[in-house]
């Protein structure tokens, strides 16, 4: 007797499969827009396909009208510097923090419990005192993401600095390593 959990699809089933959603969810989408145009033709909820082309060839491909920029690829540009400022920026204090804190059980007794604390706080949470705090510029949104990834990293780092077999840091203390030597 066959049974499910021993099935395996083969290659073009299993590929059949993993695209089916997608066209389900596009036919689902194209049967809401169809049903809202009907009653109103200037829904702007759902857009049409056509609607759709239109828009990303204004966006994408028409340079602006008034700053002669391709604004899709300006804003795109523009949202991947401010994440990868964010990024990085997370990264360093990340590493910083997590490896400092998961190395000197001092340093890890005092910080995790407040990195806990900041890391169930839902980033969108704050935006407002962000907003206030450094101005509706690029500031605010680039510390969006840095507080929004920082606890998250730092915890995992620490996990991961804890995870360090006890043995190692004996034989590199054994060794005449001393605290600094041993975290680097």
């Amino acid at each position: 007797m066959n049974r499910w959990i021993n099935k395996t699809p083969s290659r073009p089933f299993a590929v059949f499969l993993g695209v089916l959603p997608f066209i389900l969810l596009m036919a689902l989408y194209q049967w809401g827009s169809d049903t809202r145009k009907a009653e109103n033709p200037n829904d702007k909820l759902l857009p049409s396909v056509s609607e759709f082309h239109s828009a990303i060839d204004r966006l994408a491909f028409t340079p602006s009208k008034r700053t002669g920029e391709y604004l899709f690829w300006q804003d795109t540009k523009s949202s991947l510097q401010r994440l990868l400022m964010g990024v990085a920026v997370a990264a360093a204090i990340g590493l910083i923090i997590g490896l400092f804190t998961g190395a000197i059980p001092l340093l890890g007794a005092n910080l995790n419990p407040i990195v806990t604390a900041i890391s169930l706080i839902p980033p969108m949470a704050i935006l407002p005192l962000l907003f206030i705090v450094f101005g509706l510029g690029e500031l605010s949104k680039v510390m969006l993401i840095v507080i929004g990834i920082t606890p998250f990293l730092i915890r995992d780092l620490y996990q991961r600095t804890k995870d360090i077999p006890s043995e190692q840091l004996v034989k590199a203390q054994t060794l005449g390593g001393n605290s600094f030597q041993i975290i680097n």
